[in-house]
């Protein structure tokens, strides 16, 4: 059982999540977010803590900034696009349970204070950013240390903000390298 609540997008998305753990879930059901759930997340949020569970998109993206606006600091996990992806459409809902575990099992707090430990400089120097396979490396680094897919910029950002220590860093991009071999 999960401690936090997840918040999610939408109804298929709470199937897909209990069919994986066993946890409370609230639904936005998209950006509007209908009556009381507001409500609902803000309690959620101060009586147990929830975890952001959004799609690897833009529109998730939006969500997760919108929610982490609401209430402040809280957990936020990411699937992959690969995991979230059937027939063309990406979303949790799409996920396997195992996809979402391994979001689950690597969520992480946004730092309150803003950390500087990473610079566009380490981004240059290992091929994150301004290199043909930059996309890619970022999309596995971000799997491995559970901080999802995004452009350069937000990489940046989420290393900075989601307590990634040099070690884990440097740790994962090892592997990287291992598995590219």
């Amino acid at each position: 059982m999960i401690k936090e609540v997840i918040v999610v997008e939408g109804k298929d998305d709470i199937s897909a999540v209990k069919k994986a753990v066993d946890a409370e879930v609230i639904a936005t059901n998209g950006y509007g977010f209908p009556k009381g759930v507001v409500e609902r997340i803000i309690k959620a949020h101060k009586e147990r803590g929830i975890i952001v569970l959004t799609d690897p998109d833009y529109a998730g993206e939006r969500i997760r900034d919108k929610i982490t606006k609401l209430v402040g600091n809280c957990k936020h996990a990411f699937i992959s696009k690969e995991a979230g992806l059937k027939n063309d459409d990406v979303g949790v809902e799409n996920a396997s349970p195992e996809s979402i575990i391994q979001a689950l099992e690597k969520a992480r707090y946004e730092e309150v204070d803003k950390r500087n430990e990473f610079t566009q400089a380490d981004m240059l120097r290992y091929d994150l950013v301004g290199m043909e396979n930059a996309s890619f490396r970022r999309d596995v680094l971000g799997k491995k240390l559970g901080i999802g897919y995004c452009n350069a910029k937000q990489f940046l950002n989420r290393l900075n903000n989601y307590g990634i220590e040099r070690e884990e860093f440097e740790a994962a991009l090892k592997e990287l390298e291992i598995d590219n071999e």
